[in-house]
Formats: structure tokens, C-alpha cells, sequence
């Protein structure tokens, strides 16, 4: 048999292997370069950029939890200008797309970076509509559906570049805000972003994050966020980046037979910061081992018992 095809399609960019990054888990790739060939990934996704530099949340701003992790890092990150000379620039040795995480508090946050990402190497831009929307009162823009439908539309009127919107788990109807980013004119979307969670410290009586609440991952969220991208794809025709919990090559393929185009690999890459490359080359033997000449055939096949 010849080598299997890994190769996927996200809005006309192809992807060498499903196998990306989650924002936020892998810094800009420099960190991870090291350990990571980053010629063998799929995509690079970056760490969240506004317009201007965040600080993000106090400290404490991470802790772990059975079979996860909460972070209220805040989105700190050195603002766009900072990125794109730094960041951008260092991404640009490798032959691997780059899709950049978007962030910002109001429409013309967003769009300010989306304008100034237009002329560069960005080959996709992910909208993180989790931030709050200081104009509503501090409700995310992405758990409001008409807001989803509407942000869209404004991004996806200056972008450059194809837009994937990047939808939160905290929400009580995930097919319905999928429904909306695609009304919107999204190429693609992505799910799941982490769960609102807690802990508290009963020794000394106070929460462990200074935030009080930080975002659940890793493999807790799994059967969640396995859950919510079958239920997305069954409900839109765009392309759907799956991930929450993805750590094995089995938790991937997962996803794929659910209806995930691709995957991204986040908290895993913490305890394994060469679980990118494993997952693909998992992937590969599992197409390998089971006589399936392309990747594509596995994309929502699964079935019932």
C-alpha cells in the first residue's frame, strides 16, 4: 500500500496532517521548537494577540484539577505590532501555516488587529468571541447567538484572510451558535474553548485563582467537547477544528469520526511538549494498520451500533 494521505483543507488552505495547536498551549511555536519539529504540524496556532498589549489576570492564574487544569491567565500578550515583528517573523522559517487567535472587548478591538494582520503571512485568523463584550455588560460575545452571527459578519468584512470563529462550551445550545458563525459568513470554526470552573483552597478558606474562575481543560472536558463538535457538525457544512482533551492519536481519530476536519492539541502539550508530533504520527499508522488510503474518509464516519 502507498503512504497514506493526511492531508486536509481548512477554507482552501491545506494542512500537511489534521494536527494543530491550541491557542494559548504553545506559546508562538518559539518555546516549543526545540522539542517540536514544527515542519511537521499541520498549523501553528498563536497564542491570542490584541490590539494593544494585555497583562492579563493577577496571580495565582493556574492550578490544577483531577484530570485538567484552570488558567485565568487573561490573555496577556504583547499586542499586534510586538507580533508581528517578533512572533510572525520567527514563524516565517517554517513551511507550516500560521493561524493567528484574535482577541479583543468591542468590535473595533478586533478589528484594528484583523486590519493590521491583512499584508502578513497570517494564512487563517481564529476569532476568540469568548472575551467579554464590554459594550453588553461583560456577556462573551460568543454566548449570545445573534452577537456570534454578528461579529462575524463584521470580521469576515475586513478580513484578509479566511476566518475561523473559535465558539465557547458555555453555552446551553452549541449547534445553534455553530449555525450562527456559519449565518455569519465563517470559513471555519473551532471548539471547543475551556469550561468555567473553580477550586477552592480549604486551608486557607480562599479560591486558588485569583480570578475566583478560570477555564477547564485537558482530559476532563473530553467526552464535552466530543459531544459538542458531533453536535456542530451535524448542524453546519464549514469545516470544524475539534479539540478539548486531545492527548493520544485515539482521542484525535475520535474527533475526526465525530465530523473534525482537524485537531488541536492543547493542555497535553504541558506534560508532553512532543504530544503534536505523536498524535500525527499516530494518526498516520492508524490509516496505516487499517488499509484507509486517505484521511478524509474517516471525517463524521461514524456510525451506530
Amino acid at each position: 500500500m502507498m503512504r497514506p494521505s493526511t492531508k486536509v483543507t481548512i477554507a482552501g488552505v491545506e494542512l500537511k496532517n489534521p494536527v494543530m495547536t491550541c491557542s494559548g498551549t504553545f506559546g508562538s511555536g518559539e518555546e516549543y521548537s526545540e522539542f517540536v519539529d514544527l515542519n511537521r504540524l499541520g498549523a501553528v496556532v498563536t497564542k491570542g494577540v490584541a490590539d494593544v498589549p494585555w497583562t492579563g489576570n493577577p496571580t495565582p492564574r493556574i492550578c490544577e484539577t483531577a484530570s485538567g487544569m484552570l488558567n485565568a491567565i487573561g490573555l496577556q500578550n504583547p499586542g499586534v505590532d510586538v507580533f508581528v515583528e517578533r512572533d510572525l517573523a520567527f514563524l516565517r522559517q517554517f513551511e507550516t501555516p500560521v493561524v493567528v487567535n484574535v482577541c479583543g472587548h468591542s468590535e473595533e478591538e478586533y478589528l484594528r488587529v484583523v486590519d493590521r494582520l491583512a499584508d502578513t503571512d497570517a494564512a487563517l485568523l481564529e476569532i476568540n468571541i469568548s472575551c467579554p463584550n464590554v459594550r453588553e455588560g461583560g456577556l462573551a460575545f460568543g454566548q449570545d447567538p445573534k452577537m456570534v452571527e454578528h461579529i462575524t459578519k463584521v470580521v469576515k468584512a475586513h478580513a484578509k484572510q479566511p476566518v475561523i470563529m473559535k465558539l465557547s462550551p458555555n453555552v446551553t445550545d452549541i449547534a445553534e451558535m455553530a449555525r450562527a458563525a456559519e449565518n455569519g459568513g465563517a470559513d471555519a470554526i473551532s471548539l471547543i474553548n475551556t469550561l468555567m470552573g473553580m477550586r477552592i483552597d480549604i486551608k486557607k478558606r480562599t479560591f486558588m485563582l485569583a480570578n475566583r474562575t478560570g477555564g477547564l481543560s485537558g482530559p476532563a472536558v473530553k467526552p464535552v467537547a466530543l459531544r459538542m463538535v458531533y453536535q456542530a457538525a451535524q448542524a453546519v457544512s464549514v469545516p470544524i477544528i475539534g479539540m478539548g482533551g486531545i492527548a493520544t492519536a485515539e482521542d484525535a481519530l475520535e474527533f475526526i469520526l465525530a465530523g473534525a476536519t482537524a485537531v488541536a492539541i492543547g493542555t497535553a502539550n504541558f506534560f508532553e511538549p512532543c504530544s503534536t508530533v505523536k498524535v500525527a504520527e499516530g494518526i498516520e499508522q492508524y490509516l496505516i494498520d487499517n488499509n484507509i488510503p486517505d484521511i478524509r474518509e474517516l471525517i463524521g464516519a461514524v456510525r451506530d451500533i
